[in-house]
């Protein structure tokens, strides 16, 4: 690589800490840091995605990972954090650079605003010199705000920075067309379109248990916004360096060539549903060719307790997700509009606005390259009689 790239970095927990002791495993990290620091000699632009905070930090709470509910691995995160930004810093220092520690949350990377103030912290780091360190903020997160995993975080700050590779670092060295304890299993060495994969990946087995699943789905959110994924075994001699040159075996899952632009590729890359929005097929296939965006008189039904401003995912009344946009109204105001076809917004909510639901403007079709998300079989409130 002789270019100036930015690069992101996934480690997993695994290669950090010590399965048995929860202790923090230093030679991989030396050697890590070392190999960095390398690239960045090179002039490439960094990013690590770490995890290991809630593991580092079970010994502190006198809990093991099998006995550790949510409260118990948020305070494990909240003793670990430290240790772990601490190493990295001293680590680090000795290879001659420093780091900085960005924790993030859902919010963080679906709410736009929020999105781009991170966004510009990373850039101003940038031109600091310093590389940031990127982590959930697992002392305050539960279930409901998660990213869930730190394979489709990384995947964000990818897309977020504009990066040219993101690296996920695991314990195999990379995607097998069925479970890699059967005989015949053959390696993948590229990936062209992830769905080809998501069976293998999604079964019973430790690949699809273990986290290849969510390295797959990631690697769809990267390629989306112009970025070639190499997941690789995290090997503890030139971990990164050895992938990017191609000396390591590795899975490619190839960028989808450039994206439209960094708005709809944050509009389409998305971790969380806030809100499902079902047409009649008709109306849904028109939106293919429309000028328009989304009327109330198509709205089927309506699914979330959605708020002006969310990302919604819309379907045809056939279960086919076919774009996803931002929401005019509350889910509340949604049922109004499209209850009452023959009254204006003024009448029905007091005060004046465009009755779409969705402006195309705020609006992305989805391509076969998106994975796209199942319609909710729940919770779907029929709006028209």
């Amino acid at each position: 690589m002789s270019q100036r790239q930015r690069i992101v970095v996934k480690i997993g927990s695994s290669l950090l800490a010590n399965d048995r002791r929860l202790t923090l495993r230093y030679a991989f990290m030396n050697e890590l840091l070392a190999d960095i620091a390398r690239l960045r000699d090179q002039g490439h632009d960094v990013v690590l995605a770490s995890s290991g905070a809630v593991a580092l930090g079970l010994n502190a709470i006198k809990t093991s990972p099998e006995d550790a509910g949510v409260l118990d691995k948020q305070a494990a995160a909240a003793c670990g954090q430290p240790l772990l930004l601490h190493a990295y810093r001293q680590v680090a220092q000795e290879h001659g650079f420093d780091i900085a520690q960005i924790l993030v949350t859902l919010d963080d990377l679906e709410e736009r605003r929020r999105f781009l103030n991170t966004k510009n912290t990373i850039q101003r780091l940038f031109e600091r010199d310093i590389m940031p360190i990127v982590n959930e903020n697992d002392t305050v997160t539960t279930e409901e705000i998660r990213v869930g995993d730190n394979d489709r975080l990384a995947a964000s700050v990818a897309q977020m920075i504009q990066a040219d590779h993101l690296i996920i670092l695991t314990s195999i060295d990379g995607l097998y067309d069925r479970d890699p304890s059967d005989p015949e299993a053959q390696f993948v060495d590229t990936i062209e379109d992830v769905t080809e994969y998501l069976e293998v990946t999604s079964g019973t087995s430790s690949l699809g248990s273990g986290g290849m699943l969510t390295k797959i789905q990631a690697a769809n959110l990267a390629q989306n916004a112009g970025c070639t994924t190499l997941i690789a075994e995290g090997t503890i001699d030139r971990p990164v360096s050895a992938v990017l040159s191609g000396e390591r075996r590795h899975t490619k899952c190839v960028a989808k060539g450039t994206p439209a632009s960094s708005w709809a590729v944050w509009l389409t890359n998305r971790l969380h549903r806030a809100g499902g929005l079902v047409l009649t097929d008709a109306a849904a296939a028109a939106l293919k060719t429309s000028a328009t965006g989304v009327s109330h008189e198509d709205v089927v039904k309506i699914h979330g307790g959605v708020t002006k401003g969310d990302v919604l995912h819309i379907y045809s009344e056939s279960g086919d997700e076919v774009a996803r946009g931002l929401t005019n109204f509350s889910s509340d105001e949604t049922m109004m509009l499209a209850r009452h076809t023959d009254h204006s917004v003024k009448e029905l909510l007091g005060y004046n606005a465009r009755p779409e639901i969705v402006n195309r403007d705020n609006m992305v079709i989805l391509d076969s390259q998106h994975l796209p998300w199942d319609a909710p079989t729940k919770s779907l409130r029929i709006v028209a009689s």
